[in-house]
């Protein structure tokens, strides 16, 4: 009988940043990758261009699970629940989502007595063609208790530490892509183009209308602040497509009901008007629906 194999670290979700990240680890040593299916475990192993590279990931297929120490999760939030499901099956110390949105509650509810914690990353990639291309370094914030994870990815070269403040850190995420990622589906350009006056506008409307509601829930930053970290993030990741861009692109069903969606839940709850975000929102779905032509 064969011996199922186990990884220090394994990433579920082999998209365009779970790749990104499992280049980057495979230089320390063995790191898995589960993919959605066997067929594409196999066209992985035999290949994937990252960058200007080469890389041979050891894919496997949600049947074929070898076991982990410690699992990321990097899927769309609507997958989180199966993905959750696979992380389990590895018999990990924990699993750590550095999704989008606000979903380790629905993580937690699959994922039994295993540890498990939300962080964020503004690490950057994208899929051209067959390659996936990394788009700009970020910084990578995990909860206490994946101090050991923390310690694997600063190893890779990526900077990522342990952050006490958590959850504020991770509505301060929520805000990034609630202004960012719409509007870069929505006019279809990268992140720093919309830094460009007219769409400026547009991005400092959305974080304004978002900043209370979010403050409330607690948002540690102050408005000038909150407007200023947004802007910093488009700049930082300016050549970045927006995974909801991409999404839109290949036609795909978006994330908009993880991150614009949370957002309108907040405002119904609290009877707060957020026009823009209700307007973004629309466009998305119609563009998810195929409703509008793109260039």
């Amino acid at each position: 009988m064969t011996a199922v194999p186990r990884y220090p670290l394994a990433i579920v979700g082999a998209g365009a940043l779970g790749l990104h990240f499992a280049a980057r680890l495979a230089g320390l040593g063995p790191v898995a990758v589960v993919a959605r299916d066997a067929g594409r475990a196999a066209a992985l192993r035999a290949g994937v261009m990252v960058g200007d590279a080469v890389f041979h990931p050891e894919a496997f297929g949600p049947d074929a699970l070898p076991g982990a120490d410690w699992v990321i999760v990097l899927v769309k939030a609507g997958d989180t629940a199966a993905a959750g499901r696979v992380a389990r099956a590895m018999a990990p110390r924990g699993v750590l989502s550095l999704q989008n949105g606000l979903v380790e509650d629905g993580l937690r509810a699959v994922c039994g007595d295993v540890l498990v914690g939300q962080g964020i990353t503004t690490e950057g990639a994208f899929r051209d063609g067959d390659r996936v291309q990394p788009s700009g370094a970020g910084e990578t914030l995990l909860p206490p208790g994946f101090e050991a994870v923390a310690a694997r990815l600063a190893a890779a070269g990526l900077s990522a530490r342990v952050e006490p403040q958590i959850a504020a850190a991770r509505l301060a995420k929520l805000l990034v892509n609630l202004a960012i990622n719409p509007l870069a589906a929505i006019f279809r350009v990268r992140n720093g183009d919309l830094l460009e006056e007219g769409r400026r506008r547009v991005l400092e409307a959305l974080v304004d209308e978002a900043w209370p509601l979010l403050r409330a829930e607690g948002l540690s930053l102050d408005l000038a602040a909150a407007q200023a970290r947004v802007a910093a993030v488009a700049r930082a990741t300016a050549a970045n497509r927006a995974s909801m861009l991409q999404d839109v692109l290949a036609g795909r069903v978006t994330e908009i009901d993880a991150i614009t969606g949370v957002l309108l839940g907040l405002a119904d709850a609290r009877g707060a008007a957020v026009p823009t975000h209700r307007a973004v929102f629309a466009l998305v779905k119609l563009l998810e629906g195929g409703g509008v032509a793109g260039p």
